[in-house]
């Protein structure tokens, strides 16, 4: 072969992704196997979400690929370290790839990596295995969108690499590469239909100030609707999937484009149910309308705080009041509404937590998914906070979601301060539905008074450096 193509995920080691089990497909990586193929190329897809870590790197051992290419994030570096040690000793060339290596780019070509790419893979792995191939480094230089070593130990930047302007000219992600049914058959197993993915643009515009923009950039680049049906088409023949994902940053950012879209899929009678995430100001009664007849069942919505304030200072170029509405509209056309928020954003005060369980009980969203707001290297927000970072451990061992903030309230308090807001909207809710769970909602008031409580004893706790 060519290139092997991995990641370093494995469901079995993620026991909060066990207890969800909605695992979908590396699409990134197929859609760069697709392209490489295309292209001529002899390549090999290990995908690792179904295994062992033991199992991934005897594979890896055994098949002494001339060149491994590794999809890395902040959530797998342990593990992407282990497999560079494992390609390392096997005789492979290691290429990294994804939003992560590209922040630190000097400590992975240190740690073994013998190149980065940064941006989208497909291009740029075009030209660089046969630049490695041929053994000789100054080829490198030639190839643009890339870090790496030189003979003199230094780190080399190449010239950025162009991006890809029209994505109906790409392959469709090679699914065939890599055990699907397995995807299927956890997803029917655990939630009685089975799901497949799929993207319909690259990128997102947006400045979220908490946000990654390593590989895309703030670039935003969609796909024709008759490409997007013509995708389904094949998947619908190779799976027939109960559900679809559209994994996009964010759906419906054209009311134009899905309105045609939707005319697409109803021109060849394509109707899945599916579930996505978008934005409360790319939504309005038309918009939604059109998602419900198109099937949309659940849409996650970022709404991140209930607080102006804090909305503003993420740069999030969001409404708080009409978020509300928002939620409300897409339950009343029969869509469950989920949304995601965050805690912790520097400059956050009693007041704004209290806005944003107000904001929640007040719209009661059938889902909400709360975080704790930690800096990511190369992004606004931690250039924002960098002298107050806390690093807890050892870089290769964790993640910039380990990174703590000196001086924010501690991590108990935000512990408490994120069931505290669950388990009030579960109260407002329980309370909506009436007098039949009156025992649901005293058992849910003794919770939120407890953790209410204990804001209240940790509130004057705050995260400190481990010298200080």
């Amino acid at each position: 072969m060519d290139i092997l193509l991995t990641h370093a995920y494995y469901l079995f080691e993620d026991p909060a992704e066990q207890a969800v089990m909605k695992p979908y497909p590396p699409l990134g990586l197929l859609y760069i196997a697709a392209y490489l193929r295309s292209r001529g190329f002899d390549v090999e897809v290990l995908d690792t979400t179904f295994m062992r870590r033991e199992e991934h790197l005897g594979q890896i051992a055994a098949r002494k690929p001339p060149i491994i290419g590794i999809y890395a994030n902040l959530m797998t570096r342990r593990n992407v370290f282990r497999i560079i040690d494992t390609a390392r000793a096997a005789g492979s060339k290691v290429v990294l790839g994804g939003p992560e290596p590209v922040n630190y780019s000097s400590e992975y070509l240190r740690r073994g990596a013998d190149v980065i790419v940064a941006g989208e893979g497909e291009l740029t792995l075009e030209a660089l295995i046969p630049a490695i191939a041929s053994g000789r480094q100054e080829r490198l230089a030639l190839v643009d969108g890339i870090m790496y070593k030189n003979a003199e130990g230094k780190t080399v930047t190449t010239a950025p690499r162009e991006q890809i302007k029209n994505l109906d000219n790409r392959p469709f992600p090679a699914r065939d590469c890599i055990d699907m049914q397995r995807y299927l058959d956890a997803w029917r197993d655990h939630h009685g239909a089975s799901a497949v993915s799929i993207i319909t643009a690259r990128g997102c515009p947006y400045t979220c100030r908490w946000c990654s923009h390593s590989v895309y950039g703030f670039s935003y680049r969609r796909r024709s609707p008759g490409d997007v049906a013509d995708e389904l088409e094949l998947i619908q023949a190779n799976y027939a999937p109960d559900r679809i994902w559209y994994a996009d940053d964010v759906f419906a950012m054209s009311r134009h484009w899905l309105r045609d879209f939707a005319a697409e899929l109803k021109l060849r009678n394509l109707h899945f149910p599916f579930e996505t995430i978008s934005r409360e100001d790319r939504l309005d009664d038309e918009v939604i309308d059109v998602l419900a007849s198109m099937g949309c069942y659940r849409l996650w919505v970022g709404a991140e705080s209930g607080s102006q304030k804090i909305l503003d200072a993420m740069d999030r170029r969001t409404d708080a009041v009409r978020m509300r509405s928002i939620i409300r509209k897409l339950q009343e056309r029969g869509i469950k509404a989920g949304t995601f928020i965050m805690l912790g954003y520097d400059g956050e005060d009693w007041a704004d937590i209290n806005a944003t369980s107000d904001h929640l009980c007040a719209a009661l969203p059938d889902e909400v998914l709360t975080t704790l707001a930690y800096p990511i290297k190369g992004t606004p927000f931690f250039d924002n906070v960098r002298q107050r970072i806390i690093a807890n451990g050892d870089w290769e061992t964790g993640s910039d979601r380990s990174l703590s903030i000196a001086g924010r309230h501690s991590t108990r308090f935000y512990t408490h301060a994120q069931k505290w807001i669950r388990s009030r909207v579960q109260l407002s809710r329980a309370m909506k539905q009436g007098l039949p769970g009156m025992a649901r909602v005293a058992r849910l008031y003794a919770t939120t008074q407890k953790h209410r409580a204990a804001m209240y004893l940790t509130r004057w706790q705050v995260e400190a450096a481990q010298d200080a």
